[in-house]
């Protein structure tokens, strides 16, 4: 897979899934536009941890998705530097309570993030890559994209709302380019549980029910849902999104790919 020439804008991305994808791309040759709420010397890590995996070049940007006009101001600011080929909306946030006690403004904060912020970007990135024939939007929804869970409901709501974002992008960009040029792709990719941040949270509460043992929480967590009871490396996701990168899947588009371990096979 060979991305050299190519720049990927990757939301959320000094660390967990979305450093992996970015890590992925950067293995490939491309440039690759950081995002994330950093401070100095982890925007600077990530980075220079990108550019010894193989991309040419690595810029940090800070932008704060939880206001929408910063999002569309990151496309912006991205694309000052390079032009973006490669769009992954990985940023997302996640609070559990019940309905009844979820603040309105913790909702709210949860849909800006993981579902108005991407929303911004693909407003301004996917008419450059149509008159370039080529782009891929790579959308990082959730298997609760696919299927809900209890005290999840901003979460569920933002990521079945990102699928069917996705799909009508899909659907208005299915003409740009051609098979020659890659054409214009919008994907998710649903994963499971997946070793990250964050799902420290459920981990810790788990496994205060196990005297501590964090090897057993996990265990209990995919014996839950998850078939397989094998939880995912980020790394896979990242192997995912690259292959949709290639110019073979240009008639891949408009999907929600769960990397689930059977979960939403139930």
């Amino acid at each position: 897979m060979d991305l050299s020439g190519k720049t990927a804008l990757v939301t959320g991305s000094v660390q967990g899934i979305g450093f992996e994808i970015a890590r992925a791309f950067a293995g490939a040759g491309a440039a690759i536009a950081v995002h994330g709420l950093a401070d100095a010397v982890q925007a600077e890590a990530a980075c220079a941890e990108l550019i010894a995996a193989g991309a040419p070049e690595a810029k940090f940007f800070g932008h704060d998705l939880s206001d929408p006009a910063a999002a569309s101001a990151l496309v912006g600011a991205a694309l000052e530097w390079r032009a973006i080929d490669i769009l992954v909306n990985n940023a997302g946030i996640q609070h559990t309570a019940p309905i009844a006690e979820m603040p309105l403004e913790t909702f709210q904060k949860i849909l800006s993030i993981n579902l108005t912020a991407a929303f911004a970007t693909m407003q301004v990135a996917l008419p450059k890559m149509a008159e370039r024939g080529y782009g891929r939007v790579i959308n990082i929804a959730s298997v609760h994209g696919l299927v809900a869970s209890l005290h999840k409901a901003p979460y569920v709501a933002s990521k079945f709302g990102l699928v069917g974002m996705s799909r009508v992008a899909a659907l208005e960009y299915a003409t740009a380019g051609s098979r020659e040029s890659g054409g214009v792709t919008v994907n998710c990719i649903c994963p499971g549980w997946t070793e990250t941040a964050i799902l420290e949270p459920q981990i810790s509460a788990r496994a205060a029910l196990h005297d501590g043992d964090r090897a057993a929480a996990i265990t209990d967590l995919l014996s839950e849902k998850q078939p397989t009871r094998r939880i995912s490396d980020a790394g896979e996701v990242g192997a995912l999104a690259l292959w949709l990168c290639s110019p073979i899947a240009h008639n891949l588009t408009g999907t929600a790919i769960p990397v689930d371990g059977g979960w939403t096979a139930q």
